[in-house]
């Protein structure tokens, strides 16, 4: 049986792809990228984001949500709870 031998691929962190030196909080599309669908904030293991950046992005997502830009809580749709009391 043959070895098989799995090949990480590390993620370039796309900041320091472009050069960015400054994350902005107000490009609220952006930032959106980096959070969940319930608003918080994607690891750097998910995202592929290093270590400073990563820093940068909490920071003005952060600013944003302060500045109402970006939700703190994206609330949750569900059909199941409203039949319980029926």
């Amino acid at each position: 049986m043959a070895e098989y031998v799995r090949q990480v691929h590390k993620k370039k962190c796309p900041f320091c792809k472009d050069e960015v030196k400054y994350i902005d909080y107000k490009d609220a599309q952006m930032l959106r990228k980096y959070t969940t669908d319930r608003g918080k904030i994607k690891p750097r293991r998910v995202t592929g984001v290093c270590t400073q950046h990563q820093h940068d992005l909490a920071t003005a997502i952060k600013r944003a949500r302060e500045m109402a830009l970006v939700p703190y809580v994206v609330p949750v749709v569900s059909g199941r709870g409203e039949r319980r009391g029926r």
